[in-house]
């Protein structure tokens, strides 16, 4: 096959054709995305003004919100203006840029998740010393450990796989660049970098998989030694939310990733793609929001906030007079 250089671009098919049912679709997919971006900015809203949740486990949170509206923002986009106008051709760069932001916020997620039960398994288990076990500057240290991480493997990733030469086929069968769609087009011999990036990714799911467990199992240890109903029922509410979002995210990745390569096909990957990038990060503020009691509260507080300033707003004319507007603060 004929050697292809890096100043052509990559053609991206996409996720959907022209029809009827695929534009339907379609909309379901913007539209859902819409309220991923709005769910997520609402969370780190109500963390951001609440002086409730200014507490180490919101903030970790608030990564996690702040990591799936970047997630969102890097696929939604491109494959939305690729469909509309029909132009679905990426460049290099732009290729790299797509793979190097996926991989890092996708392998940050699964490091944050893994910090978040280190959260929840000293506030159980170790509720007196918490202060001390999970600082700001533990958790700070947590973030910023995840955010490495994940963008380590990703300019790993990214930087390999444009050094490799590709062949006059550049279409990748995909809505989005990711490495193992865009190495699949390699002239060269990729066996050693598959083999690689297999391990990284096995490592960058059962690391942090494994100590999520291992922090769930001392958690639901301690949690059936607890004498009293409600504080039972407290810890398992909160620890409900986060194996909901482990559940959902992990899930997904292992069924990726650890499927071997035999019984993977484009639309299979496809799909998945659009369940991790999309439909995701549109469930974690949901779940978060409706399973916990704090974000409730400040959710209320704020919809409070907001009704108030309205109807002071509407009172603003001459003659008009506000009986009775709350004083709320978000301090």
């Amino acid at each position: 096959m004929e050697n292809w250089n890096l100043t052509s671009d990559f053609i991206l098919l996409g996720l959907f054709n022209h029809t009827g049912a695929h534009l339907f679709l379609f909309v379901m997919v913007l539209t859902t995305a819409f309220l991923s971006l709005v769910g997520n900015a609402l969370m780190l809203l109500l963390i951001l003004l609440d002086s409730r949740l200014h507490r180490p486990m919101y903030f970790l949170l608030s990564q996690l919100s702040l990591m799936d509206m970047m997630l969102v923002s890097t696929v939604v986009p491109k494959t939305a203006a690729d469909y509309l106008t029909s132009r679905n051709s990426i460049s290099p760069a732009g290729c790299g840029l797509q793979i190097f932001f996926f991989l890092t916020l996708g392998g940050g997620e699964c490091f944050l998740l893994a910090a978040m039960s280190y959260d929840r398994y000293v506030a159980i288990c170790h509720p007196l010393r918490y202060p001390v076990l999970m600082s700001w500057l533990v958790c700070l240290w947590m973030i910023l450990g995840s955010w490495f991480l994940g963008a380590a493997d990703g300019l790993m990733q990214a930087a390999a796989t444009l050094t490799f030469s590709y062949c006059s086929s550049h279409e990748i069968d995909h809505f989005f660049c990711e490495a193992p769609s865009l190495v699949r087009l390699a002239c060269a011999d990729t066996s050693l970098f598959e083999s690689v990036m297999y391990i990284c990714c096995v490592l960058m799911l059962l690391v942090p998989i494994s100590l999520i467990l291992t922090s769930y199992s001392l958690i639901l240890a301690t949690v059936l030694q607890m004498h009293s109903n409600e504080a039972r029922k407290k810890a398992f509410t909160t620890c409900s939310s986060h194996l909901s979002v482990v559940g959902l995210f992990f899930g997904a990745g292992i069924f990726t990733y650890m499927k071997p390569k035999s019984y993977r096909s484009a639309n299979y990957n496809k799909v998945v793609s659009v369940y991790y990038t999309i439909f995701t990060p549109v469930l974690n503020p949901l779940i978060y929001s409706l399973r916990n009691n704090d974000v409730r509260g400040a959710l209320r507080k704020f919809m409070d906030q907001c009704l108030a300033l309205n109807y002071a707003g509407s009172c603003a004319a001459p003659g008009c007079k506000i009986l009775s507007v709350p004083s709320i603060s978000c301090f």
